[in-house]
C-alpha cells in the first residue's frame, strides 16, 4: 500500500510539497492535471515538468487525477473521436513520466455535489462538506454551481472548472434525452477507445464513483453501487479497466457495504486506487463529512483497511476530504491539517493490521 496526498500544483495550492513530504508515511501524490479544458492534450513536456518538480521534492507521482473526460464523449456526440484520440495521447505522455494510474469519472455535467461547503460541526467547531437533499429545494444546477463557486474561499474545486461548466444549460438539455443504457453505450465506446492504449503503455484507468451515490437532477449516473461498478468493469474486460474506490462517495448511501465492495473488486484485481474518508449519516440523503477516525462517523475504517490488506494490499490510497480545523482557510475539503491527521490514522491502522498478520514489513 502506498499512502499518497492530493496536491493541486505550484501556485494553485496553499499546501507546499515540503508540507506533504513532512507527513509521516506519505510517499507521493495523487497529482492533479486540470488547468486545461477537458479534451485538450497534456504534452510530454508538460507532464515531464510536473513530474520532475514533484520528484525534486522527494515525492512520487504515480497517480494522476482529474484528466477530465469531455462531455461530448459522455453524450456520444460525433466530436468524441477526436477527444478520445487526445485522451490516448495524454495517457502515453503520462506513462512516459512514470504514471501508472489515471483516476477519472464519467459523471454527467457535475462532479461531487454538496449543499454546504463549510457546515459547522457542533461538537468541536470545525467545519466540513455537507449535503442535505432537502436544501436543494427548487435550486437549478446553475444555482448550485454559482453557490458552490462563491463559497470556495477563492479556490477552484475539482469537477467545477469554469470551462467545463461554461455551456451548462446546453449540456443539461442534451442529457435530458439520454438514458442510463445510452450512457453505458457511450462509456463502452470510450473504454474501447482508450483501454488498448493503456494496455500498451501499462496504465490503469480507475473510475471514481458518483458523489453523492444516487441520481441528481435527473441525470443518468452509473457508478454508485457494486452493481453499477460491475456493469462498468464488464464493458471492457481488461486489468486496465479498474475502479477508484472512494469510501466516502459510495458510503454516502448507507445501503452500500463498503468493506464488502472493497473485497469484491479487490478479489477481482480491479481496484486501481482508493480515496478513504468517513461519513456521518444525518438522515435520508443527508450527511456530512467527518474526521477519519471510525468513531467520528458511521464507516468502520478498520474493516475498510482490513479489506484492503486482504484483497488489494498493493493499491494506492489517499486520505480524502478533510474538515477545516485549527483556523485553517483553504480549498473546501482539501486543507492540510485534517487530511494529514487522516493519513497518519490510516497508516496506524495499516501498521496494526500488518503486525496482527505477521507481516510488519508491509507497513514500511
Amino acid at each position: 500500500m502506498k499512502m499518497t496526498f492530493r496536491w493541486y500544483g505550484e501556485g494553485r495550492d496553499p499546501i507546499s510539497l515540503q508540507n506533504i513530504k513532512q507527513i509521516p508515511g506519505v510517499s507521493g501524490l495523487m497529482g492533479v492535471l486540470d488547468e486545461k479544458a477537458a479534451g485538450e492534450v497534456w504534452t510530454y513536456e508538460e507532464c515531464k515538468a510536473y513530474a520532475d518538480h514533484v520528484h525534486a521534492a522527494g515525492l512520487e507521482v504515480e497517480v494522476i487525477e482529474s484528466v477530465n473526460v469531455h462531455e461530448d464523449i459522455k453524450m456520444g456526440l460525433p466530436t468524441r473521436d477526436q477527444f478520445i484520440a487526445n485522451y490516448c495521447e495524454t495517457i502515453r505522455n503520462l506513462a512516459e513520466v512514470g504514471v501508472k494510474v489515471i483516476i477519472y469519472n464519467f459523471m454527467p455535467v457535475l462532479d461531487y455535489l454538496r449543499t454546504d461547503v463549510a457546515r459547522e460541526i457542533p461538537e468541536d467547531g470545525s467545519n466540513s462538506l455537507y449535503f442535505d437533499e432537502k436544501d436543494l429545494g427548487d435550486m437549478t444546477p446553475q444555482e448550485i454551481v454559482e453557490y458552490t463557486m462563491n463559497n470556495a474561499n477563492g479556490f477552484s474545486i475539482p469537477g467545477w472548472e469554469p470551462a467545463r461548466l461554461a455551456e451548462l444549460n446546453k449540456t443539461m438539455e442534451v442529457y435530458k434525452g439520454l438514458t442510463v443504457a445510452d450512457m453505458l453505450d457511450n462509456y463502452k465506446y470510450f473504454l474501447d477507445g482508450v483501454i488498448p492504449t493503456c494496455e500498451e503503455v501499462g496504465v490503469k484507468m480507475a473510475c471514481h464513483p458518483d458523489d453523492p451515490a444516487w441520481p441528481i437532477f435527473g441525470l443518468p449516473r452509473l457508478a454508485h453501487s457494486q452493481e453499477g461498478y460491475d456493469k462498468i468493469v464488464a464493458l471492457h474486460d481488461s486489468p486496465c479497466n479498474t475502479v477508484c474506490l472512494c469510501t466516502g462517495s459510495l458510503g454516502s448511501d448507507p445501503n452500500n457495504d463498503i468493506p464488502a465492495i472493497i473485497r469484491h473488486f479487490g478479489e477481482m484485481d480491479r481496484i486501481g486506487a482508493m480515496h478513504v474518508r468517513n461519513i456521518k449519516f444525518l438522515g435520508y440523503h443527508h450527511f456530512r463529512e467527518a474526521a477519519h477516525l471510525s468513531s467520528s462517523g458511521d464507516l468502520d475504517m478498520y474493516a475498510i483497511m482490513k479489506a484492503v490488506y486482504d484483497t488489494c494490499p498493493n493499491t494506492y490510497i489517499r486520505p480524502d476530504h478533510g474538515r477545516m480545523i485549527w483556523d485553517e482557510v483553504g480549498r473546501p475539503g482539501y486543507g492540510l491539517y485534517d487530511r494529514a491527521l487522516g493519513a497518519t490514522y490510516l497508516n496506524g491502522l495499516w501498521e496494526a493490521i500488518c503486525r496482527e498478520n505477521g507481516r510488519p514489513e508491509l507497513a514500511n
